[in-house]
C-alpha cells in the first residue's frame, strides 16, 4: 500500500475515531489562533454564493489496526457498525486543528454526531466538554471570569487539573464569546457551512513510522509542502492501471527518482538562481515551482466551477492537480511528461551559451518562466526562440537613454542605465564564450557563465569611476596612493622628494614637498559635470564596495576592488627603508563577486594604450563606451 491524498469534507469525518498518541504535546492554541479560525471561515461564507470550499492544512493521519470483526458482533445498531467500518485512525499532524473544530461543533450541538478525539495521555475529554456546556451562560465571559470558571471546575474534580484541559477550556469560551459579539452570525448556518464547505486535506500515512514522519512535520514546524502533496497523488496506485505489483512497484520507483533527480538539480544554486531572480524562495522543496508553472498556464482551460475549488492559498496548486485528476486519473502519465520536458527545457536553456545569458538577462527584469516556456514551445526551432530573446533583450535596451545622455549631476537617475551595465557585462561573457568556441584548442569545456547567482545575493549599485565630487588629494591616505603611483615612472629627483615625503612626520613639510611634487608631473585633463554624468563614466558594484571606497582616486579604488575579488583588504602601498615600494598588506577579508566589465575598467582593458594609472581618462571612457556600443550591435546580428 502506499501513501494517499485526498479531500474531505469536516461531515465525512463524523463517526470516525481519532487517536493523539504520546508523542504528541497536548492542545496549545491560543484564543488569538481560535479566533482566526472563527473570522476565516465566517469570511469565506460571506463568498459562499461564489462557490468553492474552505481548505483546512493538511491532517496526517495512520490508520490503527483492531478487532474489528469482534467490535462489529459486538455492534448494537447499524450506525455502530458504519463508523467501525470507518476505522481509528492515529493523529500524526493536525491534532491542533481537528481539535478545535471538534470543540466548535460540541459548542454548536454537533457533539453527539461528531467524531471521537481520544488522547493517549489523558481521559474524559468528552465529559469534561459536557461539564463546561452546563457552566457557560449566554453572556460574555471576561478572562478573569474564565480563570475563575476554570479554578471552580478543577475543584470539584481535580482529573481536570490538567494544561490540556485549560487549553480546551479557553478556546470553548474563546468560541462562546465570539458568537456572542456576532450576534447575527446564524449558529445552524454556521454549522452546517462547517460540515459542508470546510475540508481537510487528508493524508493517510501507510507503512511508514509515525514518529519519525512526526518529528519531521514538527521539529523546526516544516509542513508538507505541495510537492509532498502533489507526489502522493502521483504514486497512487490506482493511478497505475496494472495488476502486476512488480511492475506497479517498478514504476512509482522510476517516477520517484526521476522526481528526486529534478529536486537535487534544482537545489544547485548556480542553476536555481539562473531562473530565479531573487533568492527568497521559503519553500523545503524547489520543484512546486514548475507545478506552479503548469497550474498558472492551465487553470483557463478548467471550467469555472472546478476553479471555484482550486481557491487562492498557498495549496491552491495541489487542489489544481487534484482536480485536474478527478477529471480523468490517467491524465498523470501526460501531465508527468509535461513536468519532465520543463525540466528538460530549463537545463537546455542553462547549458547554452545564448539562452542561458540572455534568458538569465530577462529574468532579471521581470520576466516568467511561464511566458518564456510558453514562447518556447511556439519557436519553430530553437534558432527562433533565440532570435525572439534577443529581441526582448534589445527592447528592454532601448527603453534606457542613449548612450551619450547626460544623468542628473546628483546622481539620482543614474540607475536608468543599469540595464545597459549589465547587459554589457552579460554580452562581454558570451563573447569570450564564442571566441573560445571558434578555437580549435580550446572548444572543448570552455564556458565561463556570467554568475547570476552572485550577482543576485549583493546589492548592487551604478556608481561613478571617476568621482562625482572633486577630491583634492588633501589627505595623507589619498596623497600616499597617488605617490606610490606615480613613483616608479617619475624620474630620480622625483623619486628623492616622494622618498622624503614617506620618511617624513612633519604634516607641514609634507604638503609642501607634495605641492613640489605635484608641480613637476603633469595634470591630468578636467572633467566637467556634464562629462562625468555619462554612461562612460559608470560601472557596476556591490554596495559594501561602493561605499567601501568613497570619494577615492581612482587607482585606489582600483586597489580595493582587487582586493574584494581576492578576497582581501589590501593596505596603501608604502617606499621600505631602502626606498623600494612596496605592495599594500594583504589580509583577510570578506570577497564579492565583481563583474567582469568593472574588473576590465580597473585594468584600462579598454584603452589602446596605457595612460595615467592614477586616473580615468576620457580616452579610457572613449574606449569603453565604443566596447558598450558594439556589444549592443550584437543584439542585431
Amino acid at each position: 500500500m502506499d501513501n494517499s491524498i485526498k479531500l474531505k469534507k469536516i461531515s465525512e469525518l463524523l463517526g470516525m475515531k481519532f487517536f493523539i498518541p504520546s508523542y504528541q504535546r497536548g492542545y496549545r492554541w491560543t484564543e488569538q489562533q481560535v479566533k482566526d479560525l472563527l473570522n476565516d471561515i465566517n469570511e469565506f461564507s460571506q463568498k459562499l454564493n461564489q462557490g468553492g470550499f474552505y481548505c483546512l492544512q493538511p491532517l496526517v493521519v495512520k490508520k490503527r489496526e483492531m478487532e474489528i470483526l469482534k467490535k462489529i458482533k459486538d455492534a448494537n445498531t447499524i450506525k455502530e457498525v458504519e463508523n467501525l467500518l470507518k476505522g481509528e485512525w492515529e493523529v500524526i499532524d493536525g491534532q491542533q486543528r481537528i481539535t478545535t473544530i471538534f470543540i466548535m461543533l460540541y459548542y454548536l450541538n454537533s457533539g453527539n454526531d461528531s467524531y471521537t478525539i481520544i488522547y493517549e495521555t489523558r481521559s474524559g475529554s468528552s465529559d469534561f466538554l459536557l461539564r463546561i456546556k452546563e457552566l457557560i451562560r449566554e453572556e460574555s465571559y471576561s478572562d478573569e471570569q474564565i480563570k475563575q470558571t476554570f479554578k471552580t471546575i478543577v475543584k470539584e474534580d481535580n482529573k481536570y487539573d490538567n494544561i490540556d484541559f485549560y487549553y480546551i477550556f479557553i478556546a470553548y469560551c474563546t468560541i462562546h464569546n465570539w458568537f456572542y459579539a456576532h450576534k447575527g452570525v446564524d449558529k445552524e448556518k454556521y454549522k452546517n457551512l462547517l460540515l459542508d464547505n470546510v475540508q481537510f486535506i487528508w493524508y493517510e500515512s501507510v507503512d511508514e513510522d509515525p514518529i519519525k514522519v512526526f518529528s519531521r512535520l514538527n521539529v523546526g514546524k516544516i509542513s508538507l509542502t505541495n510537492a509532498e502533496l502533489i507526489k502522493a497523488l502521483f504514486l497512487n496506485r490506482s493511478n497505475f492501471k496494472t495488476a502486476d505489483n512488480n511492475h506497479l512497484k517498478l514504476r512509482q520507483q522510476e517516477i520517484a527518482s526521476e522526481w528526486d533527480n529534478i529536486e537535487y538539480s534544482l537545489q544547485n544554486d548556480e542553476f536555481w538562481l539562473f531562473l530565479h531572480k531573487k533568492d527568497d524562495y521559503n519553500r523545503p522543496t524547489r520543484i512546486d515551482f514548475i507545478f506552479d508553472i503548469i497550474c498558472e498556464q492551465n487553470k483557463l482551460m478548467l471550467n469555472n466551477e472546478i476553479l471555484k475549488n482550486i481557491g487562492t492559498d498557498e495549496n491552491k496548486t495541489f487542489r489544481y492537480f487534484y482536480e485536474y485528476f478527478k477529471i480523468d486519473q490517467m491524465k498523470f502519465v501526460l501531465c508527468w511528461e509535461k513536468i519532465k520536458n520543463y525540466f528538460q527545457i530549463f537545463m537546455e536553456w542553462y547549458n547554452d551559451v545564448l539562452l542561458y545569458h540572455y534568458i538569465g538577462y530577462l529574468i532579471e527584469y521581470d520576466y516568467t518562466l511561464s511566458a518564456l516556456t510558453e514562447e518556447w514551445d511556439k519557436s519553430k526551432g530553437k534558432k527562433t526562440f533565440v532570435d525572439y530573446v534577443k529581441s526582448e533583450v534589445k527592447k528592454k535596451i532601448d527603453m534606457c537613454p542613449e548612450l551619450d545622455f547626460q544623468y542628473k549631476d546628483d546622481g539620482s537617475d543614474k540607475y536608468k542605465c543599469k540595464p545597459i551595465l549589465l547587459f554589457h557585462n552579460i554580452q562581454t561573457v558570451i563573447n569570450q564564450n564564442l571566441i573560445n568556441q571558434n578555437n580549435e584548442k580550446y572548444r572543448l569545456g570552455v564556458f565561463y557563465k556570467f554568475p547570476f547567482h552572485l550577482y543576485r545575493r549583493e546589492n548592487w549599485e551604478v556608481e561613478h569611476i571617476n568621482s562625482n565630487t572633486t577630491n583634492d588629494e588633501d589627505d595623507d591616505n589619498t596623497q600616499k596612493e597617488w605617490l606610490s603611483n606615480v613613483y616608479l615612472g617619475t624620474d630620480i629627483s622625483i623619486q628623492e622628494k616622494i622618498q622624503k615625503y614617506f620618511a617624513s612626520d612633519d604634516e607641514n613639510k609634507k604638503r609642501v614637498l607634495f605641492e613640489e611634487i605635484k608641480e613637476r608631473i603633469p595634470d591630468v585633463e578636467s572633467w566637467t559635470p556634464d562629462a562625468k554624468n555619462r554612461i562612460w563614466n559608470y560601472a557596476l558594484l556591490d554596495s559594501s564596495t561602493n561605499h567601501s571606497y568613497g570619494n577615492t582616486i581612482f587607482s585606489g579604488k582600483r586597489r580595493i576592488i582587487i582586493g574584494k575579488d581576492k578576497g582581501k583588504k589590501i593596505a596603501i602601498p608604502k617606499l621600505n627603508n631602502d626606498n623600494q615600494l612596496l605592495l599594500g598588506k594583504e589580509i583577510e577579508a570578506k570577497s564579492s563577486f565583481v563583474p567582469p566589465c568593472t574588473k576590465q575598467i580597473f585594468m584600462k582593458y579598454y584603452s589602446s594604450v596605457m595612460s595615467n594609472s592614477n586616473y580615468w581618462t576620457k580616452d579610457d571612457a572613449q574606449g569603453y563606451l565604443n566596447d558598450i556600443r558594439e556589444c549592443i550591435k550584437k543584439l542585431e546580428s
